[in-house]
This record gives C-alpha cells, sequence and structure tokens, in this order.
C-alpha cells in the first residue's frame, strides 16, 4: 500500500502522520471490565489500516481482528480541532453499529493521551485512551476505565501494532 504523509503543523494536526499505512495488530480484551468476576482477557490478531482524510484534518483507522472468541470489526474516526489544538476520536462497532463517546486529547512528548465519558451497564464512567510509539514501525495503544472519577484506572484493552507496509516513519 502507498500512502502519503501529510505537512505537520506546530498545533498538533500532523500528530497520526507516522501512522499512515497498514499494520499488523494484536489485541487483548478484558471480557468483564470493571466487574468482581475472575479477570478473562480475550485474544484477537488481524489487520488495522490508517487511512488520511480531508488534507490531513482527519484520519479513519479500519481495524479488523479475530481470535478464538469471535471477531472485532471496527472503524474509529479520528478529527483535529484546530481551535483547541486536539484530537476528537470515536469508534464505531459493525457488531452493533454504533457509536462510543467521543475521547479527546493531543500528544505530548511522543505519547498521546486522550480522556472521555461513557456508560457501561449504566453506570458512568471515564475511559483514558493512551498511544505510545516504539519507533517508526511498532506502536502500543492502551485503553483504562474508571468508576471512581479517574482515582483508579482498570486496563481493558491493549492492541501492540506492528508496520505491515514498506513506509518508513515520519
Amino acid at each position: 500500500m502507498t500512502t502519503h504523509s501529510t505537512t505537520s503543523s506546530p498545533g498538533g494536526q500532523g500528530d497520526f502522520d507516522w501512522e499512515l499505512g497498514s499494520w499488523h495488530t494484536s489485541v487483548t480484551v478484558l471480557a468483564d471490565p470493571l466487574s468482581d468476576s475472575e479477570e478473562r482477557w480475550l485474544e484477537f490478531e488481524g489487520t488495522s489500516i490508517v487511512r488520511p482524510l480531508l488534507e490531513g484534518r482527519a484520519n479513519v483507522v479500519e481495524l479488523r481482528v479475530s481470535g478464538p472468541d469471535g471477531q472485532i470489526d471496527g472503524l474509529n474516526l479520528r478529527l483535529y480541532e484546530p481551535e483547541h489544538q486536539r484530537w476528537s476520536a470515536t469508534f464505531a462497532s459493525l457488531r452493533d453499529g454504533m457509536l462510543t463517546p467521543s475521547v479527546f486529547g493531543r500528544f505530548r512528548d511522543g505519547v498521546g493521551e486522550f480522556h472521555g465519558e461513557d456508560q457501561l451497564a449504566g453506570r458512568p464512567i471515564r475511559v483514558r485512551f493512551v498511544i505510545e510509539r516504539d519507533g517508526d514501525d511498532r506502536a502500543r495503544f492502551t485503553q483504562a476505565f474508571s468508576d471512581d472519577d479517574g482515582a483508579t484506572w482498570e486496563t481493558n484493552w491493549v492492541a501492540t501494532d506492528t508496520r505491515a507496509d514498506t513506509r518508513t516513519g515520519s
């Protein structure tokens, strides 16, 4: 797959340029987050393809992973907000056709941190999503939930991506 990089801007618009292209992804998902049940992690393998939109002011991530416990197909739409110099990210699951509430954040020192609010089993929770690059060709994505207003966090999603195409990172 051939990809191109958009011009990075001081405000953060180019923060995701390094991620454009195709990736192999290994995903582990906590089966029952924020529950008293025994921790059980589900494992998935597949691809993540990141495409630029609107001259780098947006991008879309197409996720397709499968494992013994099923399949996850979804899209993550990320939009840059120049006024706030931050990104929003909204996940759409193809399983139920629903959009999750957006998380908002930015990159600092190469680490992206995004926060938002959602509901889990009818109760309000906070969501934290962290993106950490490991060179040009590896990245780690973690999601955690908090049901105590951010005092403690439980990680429930870990994805490790390795570049699958020949594009070199920026």
